[in-house]
């Protein structure tokens, strides 16, 4: 079991780790990172140990390197920039953008709208992969204590001060042991995530592990092999699915997202193959779903609505790339008038306006 031996490391027998802005590092195979950050956290230089940190990323990037001069300015600058300087700063591409615009993709939405569907009044949660903590901010301020993990320092660093900075949050390998491994939480999480992780049967039983009796487990975004034109990442045919989640409800990712819109209960589905649906999204617990009227699936009361900043001056659709486009425009309901029209939805349900963070 870990412990502090000092404010900022952990340590038990043989081991020890960093803990920088209140984030513990718990990654293995990651130690001479690790020394390097304890070396300057011992010699009481915690923004050295912070900027040896913000180097990391996941095994399959493919991105550039980050500029170690840009890194010190963002550790030195932080309670000034934006979320969007930060992310430039950290060199983090297109993965920015998906971060940057995501309070009205489709997949996000479809997330949310599972969760308020199946809600049950959670006191905890725990989301694994939470990137920069797009479902935490929203979470927490509906009075759950949360906690984020991610393999990634810097999704949770970001995460901390510019989004969700109520959750706690650790970072370390959902294949290697889980530093969460004897706290039980009300709803457990993995939203557009557990299709890339490695040993997918093990971490699906530890996500089990991790949901308290009577608690829930959702799992949004898994991926149709058999989707007509090609999965858009890693993806199992519905009975490979339904082997890791035999006892689930599943939905249509479509289905979830039409039950926003329209202020419906969604319809439960079965692991067809078929070629219409990109993607299920699943819960274990929770009863039945439930109309998604409000809730965490829209903004919080009093929330400080904005444009959509994807809606440029004079209306029209400015998207960030090309490749942002091609993957999210052909859902988004708010982008395409005629598919709008098809409900009978204000502009905060069709995100025309969104809640960013203050310093988005």
């Amino acid at each position: 079991m870990l412990v502090h031996d000092t404010p900022y490391s952990l340590a038990a027998i043989g081991e020890r780790w960093p803990v920088v802005d209140g984030i513990p590092y718990l990654r293995i195979e990651s130690e001479g990172l690790v020394a390097v950050a304890l070396d300057h956290l011992d010699a009481g230089c915690p923004d050295d140990a912070l900027v040896a940190l913000l180097t990391d990323q996941d095994a399959w990037w493919t991105g550039p390197a980050t500029d170690l001069t840009e890194l010190k300015r963002l550790v030195r600058e932080r309670d000034a920039l934006t979320l969007r300087e930060a992310m430039a700063l950290l060199r983090m591409g297109p993965v920015a953008d998906y971060f940057a615009y995501r309070w009205s993709d489709p997949t996000y939405l479809a997330g949310l709208a599972l969760i308020e569907a199946h809600w049950t009044q959670p006191s905890t949660a725990f989301e694994l992969a939470c990137g920069i903590g797009h479902y935490l901010r929203e979470l927490t301020r509906a009075g759950v204590a949360c906690l984020g993990a991610d393999v990634v320092f810097a999704k949770c660093w970001l995460a901390k001060h510019w989004v969700a900075p109520a959750a706690d949050y650790v970072v370390f390998d959902a294949a290697a042991a889980w530093p969460v491994a004897e706290q039980r939480f009300d709803l457990v999480m993995c939203h557009d995530a557990f299709y890339f992780l490695p040993d997918q049967p093990r971490v699906a039983e530890r996500l089990r592990d991790a949901t308290a009796p009577g608690g829930v487990l959702a799992v949004s975004h898994l991926h149709n092999v058999g989707v007509a034109g090609g999965a858009k990442g890693p993806a199992r045919s519905g009975a490979e699915w339904h082997a890791l989640f035999p006892t689930a409800q599943v939905h249509d990712e479509r289905a979830l997202l039409c039950a926003l819109m329209k202020q419906t209960a969604p319809p439960t589905t079965d692991w067809r193959d078929a070629p219409v649906i990109e993607a299920w999204s699943l819960v274990e617990g929770g009863g039945e779903p439930r109309a998604i009227t409000g809730g965490v699936a829209m903004p919080a009361e009093g929330a400080t609505l904005r444009r959509n900043p994807l809606i440029g001056d004079d209306g029209e659709v400015e998207w960030p790339s090309p490749r942002y486009r091609d993957e999210y425009a052909a859902g988004c309901f708010w982008a395409l008038s005629d598919d709008a029209l098809r409900f009978d939805a204000d502009d905060v349900r069709l995100r025309r306006v969104v809640d960013l963070p203050e310093r988005w």
